[in-house]
């Protein structure tokens, strides 16, 4: 089975590994993003002698010409980020799929994984599905679900969705090997689904009027190698890696923001219903007890 591979980043190493290892598959070509900054699918290319090549607009006339050039049986995209339209996706007998790690129709867009945290999800989901006109519209070939747990950060759940995105997205060609491959409709599970906004600078500040249980997904939803969450001690910035939540603390009497005690590992600090323990704080001003943390 002949696949044309559009990648780029962390997402896309594990699945090329698995794709390459089985001789049931030839990977034609590696298009990665335009404006990459992953060298590693290049050093997989020249290893394995697969032609690898940049396309500033996959749907122009030149680039459909060069992708038809290699007869694939289907297109493959992997944290690829342009959109494909009518003549590409019509290139190929199979079309082209996508490995988004969202809950398909739901957790649609982008940051999936920021956004689960920050909803206080107990599950994620990775979906593969085919890909249409429309933004993550497709029909679902694959869907699996993974827990969350108190545990798990941005980092944990990335790490996770690396591995488990090459899995399903291997699962999912192994169907077409076996003629067998499903198509879920995704209006049969939802009419209308659920799309999240790209996030972007000054999405880290923390807003300490939120709940407790509210901050501390927030700050877990930005950790390492996110942005960190944010806020300001006076005009000095505060980075937090790290919080602690408590279930059913007692509401402290203070300001939304104010240090309340200094702990072994951080700082509690007053929130519009109780309290969390911020650690791993970087700032180059001393916190003070008593002092409040600020948006801004």
């Amino acid at each position: 089975m002949k696949i044309g591979y559009f990648a780029d980043g962390p997402w896309s190493h594990e699945a090329f590994k698995k794709i390459q290892a089985d001789t049931r598959f030839q990977i034609e070509f590696i298009v990665p993003r335009y404006d990459t900054k992953d060298n590693t699918l290049e050093t997989f290319a020249s290893n394995h002698n697969i032609p690898y090549f940049k396309l500033q607009n996959v749907n122009d006339k030149i680039s459909l010409e060069k992708i038809e050039s290699f007869s694939c049986d289907i297109l493959v995209s992997m944290s690829f980020n342009q959109i494909f339209r009518k003549d590409i996706i019509n290139l190929t007998p199979n079309g082209i799929i996508n490995c988004h790690a969202g809950k398909l129709p739901f957790y649609r867009g982008r940051n999936i994984l920021n956004w689960v945290l920050i909803n206080d999800e107990d599950e994620f989901g990775i979906t593969v599905h085919y890909v249409d006109e429309g933004i993550d519209t497709g029909d679902i070939i694959l869907q699996k679900s993974y827990s969350i747990n108190e545990s798990d950060d941005y980092s944990t759940l990335l790490s996770r969705s690396y591995i488990e995105c090459a899995n399903i997205l291997y699962d999912a060609l192994i169907l077409f090997i076996d003629g067998d491959v499903p198509r879920i409709n995704q209006a049969t599970i939802h009419p209308l689904g659920m799309y999240c906004g790209r996030r972007g600078m000054g999405d880290e500040i923390i807003d300490w009027n939120q709940t407790s249980r509210e901050i501390h997904n927030f700050i877990r939803s930005v950790c390492s190698p996110g942005p960190l969450a944010t806020t300001y001690s006076r005009d000095t910035e505060v980075k937090i890696n790290k919080s602690k939540y408590y279930n059913n603390a007692p509401n402290y009497i203070g300001k939304v923001g104010q240090i309340l005690s200094k702990t072994a590992n951080g700082y509690l600090v007053k929130t519009k219903d109780s309290y969390i323990e911020i650690f791993e704080v970087r700032s180059d001003r001393k916190l003070i007890v008593g002092n409040c943390l600020l948006n801004k």
